[in-house]
């Protein structure tokens, strides 16, 4: 009998280059082994739009396989293994809440260009587009933010708000220019409550949201590494706390992270803050030659749930499979914010 490895690796032959496996830098090595491209959330958007492959399957969570559907050609499918891996994130902001804040912080005649992290919904995207407004990842939120400095009176940065804050402090941006919205926004408080008075002098209004995975990093972990070991460099996604990315000594994307590790000098020891499969693929590819390690464990339960299994699974039956997509009112609207990101960051 077959095991799910080899029945992937089977069924890929056969499809040859009808088919294309996309794997997140997140994923457990038993995916990327069998993934053709690999990536962050800006690689994978570029490198998706350029596919050519009939059948697209994303290993990653369904954000990330939304954002295909919207960039897809008429010709093209999208699938997700597992369905059910969403992102915490992502559901921390609706459609209509976004909607109805952005009515709310706009009233007063000001112009809020709305800036969604890519892990967000595709019916957030298509608020956000809208608006006037677009699409970051953490590789170009500075970029992207400048943009939206550039299109109007304040920014509406969601969901994120560490990434948020994080860049507000890169770009320079004065704590006292920026709000963070009512946490009942993500707290499935049943009234909407925005204070429009309290964000009206704000040019960095952010939602309240955040990754749990990289909520978990502790300044007390940097402090005890700086007192036990402080040769060691310390490098952290700058989804983590303000307090942590500050006392580290960088922080940036996953593919800065994996660059940063890359162009150590050798025999560095490197403590990294994101998720635990990339820190150990890390620590793998650099044994005898350097030392990484994760500043603490955190694995994203929603990226684990993609399985050889289940992507065996999806590729033996994937004429009868049903894709991921979204409808042509949500795909108009999303893909003008993603496509903005996309021409400003080309």
């Amino acid at each position: 009998m077959s095991t799910p490895s080899q029945v992937i690796e089977r069924i890929r032959k056969e499809m040859g280059s009808r088919l294309a496996i996309v794997g997140h830098h997140y994923q457990a090595d038993e995916i990327i082994q069998h993934a053709d491209i690999t990536g962050d959330s800006l690689e994978l958007s570029r490198k998706v739009a350029e596919l050519e492959a009939e059948y697209i399957v994303f290993c990653g969570v369904y954000f990330m396989a939304e954002s295909a559907a919207i960039l897809r050609r008429e010709n093209q499918k999208v699938f997700l293994p597992d369905t059910t891996a969403t992102c915490a994130m992502a559901e921390m902001a609706t459609a209509d809440n976004v909607d109805k804040t952005l009515e709310m912080l706009s009233a007063g005649g000001r112009r809020i260009i709305p800036l969604t992290y890519v892990n967000s919904t595709a019916a957030v995207k298509t608020v956000v587009g809208r608006w006037g407004g677009t699409v970051c990842t953490s590789a170009n939120a500075q970029t992207m933010m400048r943009w939206a400095m550039d299109q109007g009176d304040a920014i509406l940065f969601l969901p994120d708000r560490h990434l948020g804050w994080n860049t507000g402090d890169v770009l320079g941006i004065p704590e006292s220019e920026r709000f963070i919205l009512d946490r009942g926004l993500i707290d499935g408080d049943p009234k909407l409550f925005v204070d429009a008075q309290a964000a009206s002098k704000a040019k960095l209004i952010l939602w309240p949201g955040f990754c749990p995975i990289h909520e978990e990093f502790v300044l007390r972990e940097v402090e005890r590494i700086r007192k036990e070991e402080p040769e060691a460099k310390i490098i952290v996604h700058p989804e983590c706390p303000p307090e942590v990315t500050s006392a580290a000594d960088a922080n940036g994307s996953t593919s800065f992270i994996i660059k940063y590790v890359e162009e150590a000098a050798p025999g560095t020891k490197i403590y990294v803050a994101t998720e635990t499969n990339l820190v150990h693929r890390l620590a793998k590819r650099y044994r005898n030659v350097k030392v990484i390690e994760p500043l603490q464990i955190s694995y994203c339960e929603d990226m684990g749930k993609i399985t050889e299994a289940n992507l065996a699974a999806l590729l033996e039956h994937i004429e009868e499979a049903e894709p991921v997509d979204v409808t042509e009112e949500v795909r108009e609207h999303s893909k003008v914010a993603l496509e903005t990101m996309l021409n400003v960051c080309a």
